[in-house]
């Protein structure tokens, strides 16, 4: 549904780039049945929650600015009751929830992400749709310069643990081959 928000089309989602080696079409659909100003609206609301300062999704920002998406976020409540998520047991607490799309000027990417028991959408499920879309945009390990800067060193020591785990793997292949 996003992918649909931040084009104005009946986009179908596709789950394989290609099968076989076979490229599998992306179909653009057909244009909705929506008023554009209206998606407009709705786009720069999604690039405000992502980029404005008091935006609930603002910590999961892309810095690099012809990059940047746009994006909501959302808590699920799994009871209703009004207790913090750290006070009940794994499986009482809430859903996260964060939809978002990049670039915002000219969207290539789609993500929607669901955190079962996560607790909210910002502070769980947004870091999670950020990294997976500067992983599309980039395809492959983005830049520091792509996060903002508090997140900075957290991802490069995770990016360092990944890419030693990878050598590590190569290794142990190249040993039983």
């Amino acid at each position: 549904m996003v992918a649909r928000v931040a084009t104005g089309r009946s986009v179908e989602p596709r789950l394989v780039r290609s099968v076989g080696g076979l490229q599998t079409p992306s179909r653009g659909g057909t244009p909705l049945d929506i008023d554009e100003a209206h998606l407009k609206l709705i786009r720069k609301a999604m690039f405000v929650v992502s980029n404005s300062r008091r935006g609930t999704a603002y910590r999961s920002r892309i810095i690099a600015e012809d990059m940047r998406l746009a994006g909501k976020t959302g808590t699920s409540q799994v009871l209703n009751r009004v207790v913090r998520n750290q006070d009940v047991p794994w499986e009482e607490r809430d859903h996260a929830l964060f939809v978002n799309f990049a670039p915002y000027d000219a969207p290539r990417i789609a993500v929607s992400i669901v955190v079962e028991h996560g607790g909210g959408g910002s502070s769980t499920a947004a870091p999670i749709a950020r990294d997976i879309t500067l992983q599309a945009l980039y395809k492959g390990t983005p830049p520091l310069e792509a996060y903002p800067v508090g997140d900075r060193e957290r991802i490069q020591a995770q990016q360092e643990r990944l890419e030693a785990e990878r050598a590590k793997r190569a290794a142990e292949a190249g040993r039983r081959a």
